[in-house]
């Protein structure tokens, strides 16, 4: 098996994450991290070794022992870097949001079919056990004709807050940060929606600390979502149906929630059990990516370009209607 050599682009809290489920994926390896910042780069080999350690962003992209680069830097970057990347024949997995508009998302895309490098947004609830279950339960007609999706996802932001929570030019606000786990869910369940409203509590500089949202579907179905960054919410996801109802228990998007099952009409509660992940979670999608790459693709079949691109759209149009607005909009 051809061992993928990995490297990543930016040191910060998800990056960490990610190089410690990396370690666990057979046929991977952690070649070269780097920083705008080299003390931050050693820094970060010190706890996930590595067998390069490079101080600019474009020694990295430059470095002919890295096959896939893993961009973990703030939103309003991912275009400019997965761009950089693809320009020197990397392959990209690129963090969610992947980027902050539509128009940049296209961009990424054709560079990739232009440069024929593997692109996926890291969106990575959607290779889970329990998103899998999810979706297998509703294949199986387990909730009859879905009729509402229920799901907030907030926190009350530490103190210090990181400045790129609410700076307009990283993609700051709730929305790009957590709304958009709300909004995956309800579009993998229910599909695109056909009318979109939307409004936010606007921070001191424009972003949303807070973001309201409400699908409404041609067959009846209503989603509605609420992510925030001023309260502690119960970070829950209910998916409803005629037949029956899902929940899943606090931080529905991660492997640590719980898989509640209603059946019917009635409100008894079968837990249903699911594949325990090792470490973090992320290294599903590390293995998705590895496979992609053993087997030339450029493209994800699971998490396709289609896929992140009417996410964007959707987001683009929760914004419109909310009032979020980005300058490079």
């Amino acid at each position: 098996m051809k061992t993928i050599r990995w490297g990543i682009l930016g040191c910060g809290k998800i990056a960490r994450k990610f190089a410690a489920d990396l370690a666990l994926v057979s046929g991977s390896e952690l070649t070269a991290v780097a920083s705008r910042d080299y003390a931050t780069a050693a820094a970060f080999a010190a706890e996930f070794p590595s067998k390069h350690i490079l101080g600019s962003y474009e020694a990295l992209v430059s470095h002919p022992e890295v096959d896939v680069i893993y961009i973990a830097t703030p939103h309003g970057f991912h275009h400019e870097h997965a761009i950089l990347c693809m320009k020197h024949g990397k392959h990209v997995l690129c963090e969610k949001a992947f980027a902050l508009n539509t128009r940049q998302v296209k961009e990424m895309i054709e560079v990739a079919k232009e440069e024929k490098v593997f692109l996926m947004e890291a969106l990575w609830s959607k290779f889970l056990p329990h998103y899998k279950k999810l979706m297998e339960f509703i294949r199986e007609g387990k909730l009859g004709e879905l009729k509402n999706v229920l799901i907030n996802f907030g926190f009350a932001t530490p103190v210090p807050t990181p400045a790129r929570m609410y700076d307009p030019k990283l993609g700051g606000g709730s929305l790009l940060d957590i709304g958009i786990y709300n909004i995956f869910f309800a579009m993998s369940v229910l599909g695109k929606p056909d009318t979109i409203e939307a409004s936010m509590t606007a921070a001191s500089t424009g972003v949303d600390e807070q973001c309201s949202m409400v699908f409404k579907y041609k067959k009846g179905a209503i989603a509605q979502l609420l992510s925030s960054f001023s309260t502690n919410l119960a970070t829950e996801a209910d998916i409803s149906g005629t037949q029956g109802r899902i929940r899943l228990k606090t931080r529905f998007y991660e492997p640590s929630t719980t898989f509640a099952y209603y059946p019917g009409r009635v409100d008894s509660e079968t837990i249903i059990p699911i594949e325990k992940s090792i470490g973090w979670g992320y290294s599903y999608e590390i293995a998705h990516v590895n496979d992609c790459l053993r087997a030339g693709l450029v493209e994800s079949p699971v998490m396709t370009w289609k896929d992140s691109v009417e996410l964007m759209e959707v987001m683009d149009e929760v914004r419109r209607k909310a009032g979020i607005v980005y300058e490079v909009d």
